[in-house]
């Protein structure tokens, strides 16, 4: 029936990086489909704070340890039972600087976050994924993954290791069960992390945008939900722009 389609009812949901911002946006989008939501933030009082307008549980989380991960996967296990949708959304920009004024620690600290967090998080839940037959993984990378964003080299390319990161985990569980890995790849989108960056950083990706404004994160959140549903049962592997158009390929 109609009234059915997209409803997550009886599933356990995790986003990474959801105490504020888009990932907050997704948690409340997934909750108000039905889904019980795990709150998973690096920092416990924001992601207490997001989870307690939808009746989300609350995790801290630091992507970039193994031992954290397990821990809070262990918790949301305890809490909610099995995973059914991961949301990896947590993610940094790191310093706009050009290369040359950059440090290798500068790198380390974003791939630590943007791509390592995404590899344990997956990590953590495929194999009960591929034993309980079902599962769906959307992660955020962004459309500088796939362009390449002046003074944002780091981050840049960490994201487009999380796109080929989606591809290869998709292609290692097609087939095998009802399992489908995707991403996206926002253009620039209204948040506070767009506090962190130059102006000029700033004006640089909107001045690129067709449609002339930024996101929203209630149309990131829209996606993230059609993927994240059993809806989507044949789309798997890919990455999915949300960007006003700026990127047509």
């Amino acid at each position: 029936m109609p009234n059915t389609f997209f409803s997550l009812d009886g599933q356990v949901a995790v986003v990474t990086g959801a105490g504020q911002g888009i990932g907050e946006g997704i948690a409340q989008r997934l909750a108000a489909a039905g889904a019980r939501v795990a709150v998973l933030d690096m920092k416990e009082d924001l992601a207490r704070q997001a989870a307690s307008s939808f009746g989300g549980v609350p995790i801290r989380c630091d992507v970039s340890s193994p031992a954290s991960v397990d821990g809070a996967m262990a918790e949301v296990r305890r809490a909610l039972g099995p995973v059914d949708i991961l949301v990896n959304n947590a993610g940094i920009a790191g310093r706009t600087l050009p290369l040359w004024q950059l440090n290798a620690s500068d790198l380390d600290n974003v791939y630590a976050v943007n791509v390592r967090g995404v590899f344990l998080t997956s990590k953590a839940v495929i194999e009960e994924m591929l034993a309980r037959g079902y599962g769906r993984i959307v992660n955020v990378a962004s459309v500088a993954g796939k362009e390449g964003n002046p003074t944002l080299g780091p981050y840049s390319a960490s994201k487009a290791a999380v796109i080929a990161l989606t591809k290869s985990l998709a292609k290692e569980v097609a087939g095998k069960a009802n399992i489908t890995v995707n991403s996206i790849a926002p253009a620039v989108i209204r948040t506070k992390i767009l506090d962190t960056l130059s102006p000029d950083t700033v004006q640089y990706m909107v001045s690129r945008i067709p449609m002339g404004r930024t996101g929203t994160i209630e149309e990131v959140a829209a996606l993230v939900h059609f993927l994240a549903s059993r809806e989507a049962s044949f789309t798997t592997g890919q990455c999915y722009d949300i960007s006003g158009g700026r990127a047509t390929y």
